[in-house]
């Protein structure tokens, strides 16, 4: 486990995490998973006196920035990059069937991303939107009566972890609940990932910044600085 930005980040191969969370969820204990990368670092930074108070947070590593700042701050490397993108669907097909609620997005991603994790073996027993039907006075009254085991929530930073801490009190039932991001969007395959090699090398950053560049130019520049300043800061405290 790592200090960064005043969040304890822990380190996992992805073999390691998968067992951690089969064994929690075998054993009924509720997880709040998080994948902390840089913009997570920034956008996050009023949420965080809230996740280092549950116990149910589990904190892990997501993108080359963490690594960076793991090296410059602790003087030491992650096991292995856990993206959600990637991770999830690896946990998914590693368990048993669970009953899934996917939430965020539009219906346009969360369908085809239904499909996909059906044909892993699951029970997809909602979608929902992250614009309309989250906003409905009956919505956590639905989640209960579906009655879900997993939980996934992509609307992005700080949207989503927020979502999951205020209303993971209400779902008492739910045994994982994930910050997944845009993975509806890359499962139903409506946005270009990069291509294999440049994950390897770490660098599928940059491929996002030349397919969208008005919308990720920030993140990946200033909002770097800041989140570098921001850990130093802390290493200082």
């Amino acid at each position: 486990m790592f200090l960064i930005s005043n969040l304890k980040i822990n380190s996992y191969t992805s073999a390691q995490l998968i067992r951690h969370l089969s064994a929690r969820l075998a054993a009924g204990q509720k997880t709040l998973l998080f994948f902390v990368n840089t913009n997570f670092v920034v956008q996050c930074q009023p949420l965080i006196p809230a996740i280092n108070a549950s116990e149910e947070v589990l904190l892990v590593n997501d993108g080359i920035g963490l690594d960076i700042a793991n090296q410059l701050i602790n003087k030491a490397r992650f096991k292995e990059n856990l993206n959600g993108t990637d991770f999830t669907p690896r946990l998914l097909s590693s368990l048993p069937a669970q009953k899934i609620v996917l939430i965020g997005s539009t219906h346009r991603d969360l369908q085809p991303a239904k499909t996909v994790l059906e044909k892993l073996g699951h029970h997809v027993v909602g979608v929902f939107d992250g614009f309309d039907d989250i906003k409905q006075p009956s919505f956590i009254q639905q989640l209960n009566h579906l009655d879900p085991d997993i939980v996934l929530v992509g609307m992005g930073n700080p949207l989503q972890e927020r979502w999951i801490l205020d209303h993971s009190p209400e779902l008492p039932n739910v045994k994982l609940i994930a910050g997944v991001g845009a993975l509806y969007v890359f499962l139903a395959k409506n946005k270009a990932r990069a291509p294999e090699w440049m994950r390897k090398l770490r660098v599928e950053w940059l491929f996002r910044l030349l397919l969208e560049p008005r919308r990720l130019f920030r993140r990946y520049t200033i909002d770097f600085v800041k989140f570098l300043l921001i850990c130093f800061q802390y290493k200082r405290k």
